[in-house]
C-alpha cells in the first residue's frame, strides 16, 4: 500500500512509526527539516517540501497514493493538501481538523465532494475517552462496541479482588460471562493461557457484556468506589471544552485556568452548560481546597504539559481524589505515569493514528483502538462471506500467537467467544492483537475461495 502523509508533527510521527513496524511503502512530507530528522530511524522516506505544493505532491507520489493523510498542525493546510492529493488521484484522503462543525453528518457529504473521505478531531477522540472513564470510577479504561453490545474494561485489580491467583480456565470457562484478553504486569504484556493466574497490581483487561459489567465490578473488589458526581478540570484547551460538553449533565464540573483571556473564551464556548469556569492555577493547593477538592470524586489535568498534569494527579490522589485522567502526549512519560498508578491517561496522538489506521486495512475494520499500556490494538473487524474465520471453529483457525478473539455482535446481540464458537459472515468481532499484527488477520476476514 502507498501512504503519503503530510505533516511530521506528534500524529504523523506516531503514524510513521506504526507503519515503519509493517514496512509499508510510506511517504513522510513537511516543511520543517528537523522536524524530518525525528523520524529518522524509521522505515519511512521523507520529503523535505509544503503539503500543499502541487509539484511537492506529484514528486512524493500522491497521484498514486492508496491513502493520503493530512496531519499537519494546520486545518487548512491539512484540508488544502487533501483537495489536491484528490485531484492528483489519491485513492482516500484523511484530514485533521479543528472545527467540531466539520463533523456533522450534513456536512459530510459537502467535504467528500471535495475529495475528503475522512476527517479526524484528536480532541473530540480523546473527550470520549475521557467521558467514558468519568462514567465508571473504577476502570481505568472503556471501550465499547455496538452501543456497549460488547464492552472491554481495563483494570487495576486491587485487595480484595476475588478472582486473584487461580489459574483462569477455572474463571473464564464457555459459560462465564467474562473473558480475560490481556494482563499488564510491571512492564510485560501477558496474552493469557488457561494456566496463567492474576496477581494483585495487575492491569487487567476484560472482555464482556454490558449487563455483566455489575458483575465484574463485583469480583473484582470496586464496589466501594464512589461514582463520579464532581469533577475538576485542569487546563482550558481544546480537550477540556470537549470533554466539558461531552460529561453527562448529572456531574457538576468545574474548569480552571491559569489565562484570563481564555477564561473569557471558555464562558463564551461553555454558555450552553453547567460548566463553572475558574480563574486560577489548578496546581495551587488553597484553591483547590477552596473549589471542594476533598469531595471531587475526579480529577482530569488537561495542560499541554505532562510533567505538570502527573504532578497534579498525584497531588490530587494525596486529597483523597479517587479517580485521576491525566493527558500525557509524551509517549516517553506513559509508562512513568502508569509506575506512578495515575489513572487513566490519555494520548491524543495514539487515539488519532488508530482512528487513521484503519483506513489503511483491506478489510472491513469499523473501528481500531490502540492500548498503549499494552503495545497492542483492539480492531472490530466484520466477516466477510466466504472468509476464512467462517469456515472454521475459532480453534482451528490457526490465528498468530500473540491475537485473541474476545467476542462478536450478531444481529445487535453481543456474545463472547471461545474455541469452539462458529463465526458468520456480517459478525463484528472484536480481535485482540499485541505487538502490530493486524495485518496478519486481514486475510482471515477477506472473502476467500483459498479455504
Amino acid at each position: 500500500m502507498k501512504i503519503v502523509i503530510a505533516g511530521a508533527g506528534a500524529v504523523g510521527t506516531h503514524l510513521s512509526k506504526l507503519l515503519s513496524g509493517e514496512h509499508q511503502n510510506c511517504v513522510l512530507i513537511d516543511d520543517n527539516e528537523e522536524r524530518l530528522e525525528g523520524v529518522a530511524e524509521y522505515d519511512v522516506m521523507t520529503y523535505n517540501a509544503l503539503p500543499t505544493s502541487i509539484g511537492a505532491l506529484k514528486e512524493a507520489g500522491a497521484d498514486k497514493a492508496d491513502l493520503f493523510v493530512g496531519v499537519t498542525t494546520e486545518e487548512t493546510t491539512n484540508i488544502t493538501a487533501c483537495v489536491i492529493a484528490h485531484a492528483l488521484g489519491a485513492k482516500k484522503t484523511v484530514a485533521r481538523i479543528d472545527n467540531y462543525e466539520y463533523l456533522s453528518p450534513q456536512n459530510q457529504k459537502f467535504f467528500q465532494q471535495l475529495g475528503i473521505d475522512s476527517m479526524v478531531y484528536p480532541e473530540v477522540l480523546a473527550a470520549i475517552d475521557i467521558t467514558n472513564g468519568l462514567k465508571m470510577s473504577w476502570v481505568r479504561q472503556r471501550w465499547d462496541v455496538h452501543d456497549g453490545a460488547l464492552v472491554l474494561l481495563g483494570i487495576k485489580l486491587r485487595e480484595g479482588c476475588e478472582i486473584l491467583n487461580q489459574p483462569l480456565k477455572n474463571l473464564c470457562g464457555p459459560d462465564d460471562p467474562y473473558h480475560i484478553v490481556a494482563i499488564k504486569r510491571n512492564d510485560d504484556t501477558v496474552i493469557p493461557g488457561g494456566l496463567d493466574q492474576l496477581q494483585l497490581n495487575d492491569l487487567t483487561y476484560f472482555m464482556t457484556t454490558k449487563e455483566y459489567i455489575p458483575y465484574i465490578r463485583k469480583i473484582v473488589g470496586k464496589e466501594h468506589y464512589a461514582d463520579v458526581k464532581n469533577v475538576i478540570i485542569m487546563g482550558g484547551g481544546k480537550t477540556s471544552v470537549r470533554a466539558a460538553l461531552t460529561i453527562p449533565d448529572y456531574m457538576n464540573v468545574k474548569i480552571i485556568e491559569k489565562s484570563a483571556e481564555r477564561c473569557e473564551k471558555l464562558n463564551q464556548l461553555l454558555a450552553e452548560s453547567d460548566t463553572m469556569v475558574i480563574h486560577g492555577d489548578g496546581r495551587d493547593l488553597g484553591l483547590l481546597e477552596e473549589e471542594g477538592i476533598r469531595t471531587t470524586q475526579a480529577f482530569v489535568a488537561l495542560t499541554g504539559n505532562a510533567e505538570t498534569n502527573i504532578l497534579a494527579c498525584l497531588t490530587a490522589k494525596k486529597l483523597g481524589v479517587r479517580k485521576t485522567i491525566a493527558m500525557v502526549e509524551n509517549l516517553d512519560y506513559v509508562s512513568m505515569a502508569e509506575s506512578l498508578d495515575i489513572g487513566t491517561i490519555i494520548n491524543k496522538k495514539t487515539v488519532a493514528a488508530s482512528h487513521i489506521y484503519q483506513m489503511m486495512l483491506d478489510a472491513d475494520v469499523r473501528n481500531l483502538r490502540s492500548l498503549m499500556l499494552v503495545e497492542s490494538e483492539v480492531a472490530e473487524f466484520v466477516a466477510s462471506e466466504g472468509s476464512r474465520v467462517t469456515k472454521h471453529l475459532v480453534k482451528d483457525l490457526g490465528l498468530p500467537f500473540g491475537v485473541t478473539i474476545g467476542g462478536l455482535v450478531r444481529d445487535g446481540q453481543g456474545m463472547l467467544v471461545s474455541g469452539n464458537s462458529q463465526i458468520q459472515a456480517g459478525d463484528s468481532v472484536m480481535v485482540f492483537c499485541h505487538e502490530q499484527k493486524l495485518k496478519h488477520l486481514e486475510k482471515f476476514f477477506k472473502k476467500s475461495t483459498l479455504f
